[in-house]
């Protein structure tokens, strides 16, 4: 159930049998797929690359009889996993809805199938028929003319890309961006005594943002980088490279996806690198089965959202819908809930920009999260251990947020 907890408090009706106060969405103001998962995260959502649509475009489908109207803009007839991963969000924004105590929310969903300009037609549909905030859309290209539709009426945006490219000027991201991770482990890494580091990276818009946060981080706790490499489809010569330099470093950041990081690790084991006795860090791509199979990869940690909100969530999506939910499904349910506790508490400033990135920020199925002025974010991740049953939990999300 969504349930709501501000700074003024008030009863919510009693939580259905099976619906968890882990589940619960609550908000803080003011006060203290290539399967069906982590490919998204990296191959899907932060591309610039959309895909071609399947079908023409659905028709637009109003959900919910409040009177704040709100967009939601998703490639539902696009190609491949994007109409899946579409679908799942859709699911998961109505069952926010049906969460949420007596929303004065009517969600306007509008199809781009997977286009520039199927965004910009969606958007502007929603503005015409009264929509207050935009939320969507899911490619990284289609952000910039869904939010050219919105700036003419003021209105702001919260997407769904991984790319903090296209954030900014009311434009807010509300996804796992690749920086919140690296910051994290790499920041846990410092904290228990790591100070030489090394990295290996993949030589593309993923690899290029993680090389910018994890020598940023580094830098910022007075730690060293001992060796970085970027590979491609051939990783041995990084691997070489990063294997002899591996007796000066006490930590090992691999950023890719499950896949590629169990590659990397052979490529490295097969250039002579003894990996036990570097701590292997990586990020939330590393929520993937192949990671925790490979005996290579057992104890080294990864950052990414507490697993227990999510897994609390998808056994509600399983008994409502009857199939899995895309992990990024939880995305739209927090931004539908979002926006429904604002409409309900805080009146005609409910999408002002002070709203949005109030610095005490929201507490949604991942954990804390707030947007930033520049309209990236910031999210309260866990540090977890890679192990042969899945990932523990060695550090908690934070249950607040910083100055």
């Amino acid at each position: 159930m969504a349930r709501i907890i501000m700074a003024d408090s008030f009863k919510s009706k009693p939580e259905r049998p099976g619906t968890t106060r882990r589940a619960a969405l609550g908000f803080v103001i003011g006060a203290p797929l290539l399967g069906a998962c982590s490919g998204v995260q990296q191959s899907l959502i932060g591309s610039s690359t959309q895909p071609t649509p399947a079908a023409p475009p659905q028709q637009g489908v109003t959900i919910g009889t409040g009177q704040v109207k709100v967009a939601l803009v998703l490639p539902l007839s696009a190609s491949g996993n994007a109409s899946i991963a579409a679908q799942s969000m859709k699911n998961a924004a109505e069952m926010a809805l049906s969460e949420f105590q007596n929303p004065n929310i009517q969600l306007l969903i509008k199809d781009d199938a997977g286009s520039a300009q199927g965004a910009q037609q969606g958007a502007q549909q929603a503005l015409d028929e009264g929509a207050e905030i935009i939320l969507g859309p899911l490619f990284a290209a289609s952000v910039p003319a869904t939010a050219q539709a919105a700036r003419t009426r003021g209105i702001s945006v919260i997407a769904f890309s991984t790319d903090s490219s296209v954030a900014g000027r009311g434009v807010y991201l509300l996804s796992f961006l690749p920086e919140s991770d690296v910051n994290r482990i790499v920041e846990y890494a410092a904290s228990v005594g790591r100070r030489s580091f090394a990295a290996m990276v993949p030589e593309n818009a993923y690899g290029n943002v993680v090389e910018v946060a994890f020598k940023q981080t580094v830098g910022r706790h007075g730690g060293r980088i001992v060796a970085f490499e970027k590979y491609g489809a051939d990783r041995a010569g990084a691997a070489k490279n990063v294997a002899q330099s591996l007796r000066s470093a006490d930590a090992l950041l691999i950023a890719d996806d499950g896949d590629a990081v169990v590659s990397v690790a052979d490529a490295l084991t097969a250039a002579g690198a003894n990996l036990r006795n570097v701590q292997l860090l990586g990020t939330g791509l590393w929520d993937n089965p192949r990671v925790f199979a490979s005996a290579a990869l057992q104890g080294g940690l990864y950052a990414a959202p507490d697993p227990s909100g999510f897994r609390s969530f998808a056994g509600r999506y399983r008994a409502k819908f009857g199939g899995e939910p895309v992990r990024t499904a939880t995305l739209a349910y927090d931004a539908v809930a979002l926006v429904a506790a604002l409409g309900r508490t805080q009146g005609p400033q409910r999408f002002a920009a002070e709203t949005l990135t109030n610095p005490s920020g929201f507490a949604g199925i991942d954990g804390l999260f707030r947007f930033r002025s520049d309209g990236t974010n910031q999210r309260g991740l866990a540090v977890m251990r890679v192990a042969s049953g899945g990932g523990q939990p060695v550090a908690g999300s934070p249950k607040s947020f910083g100055a």
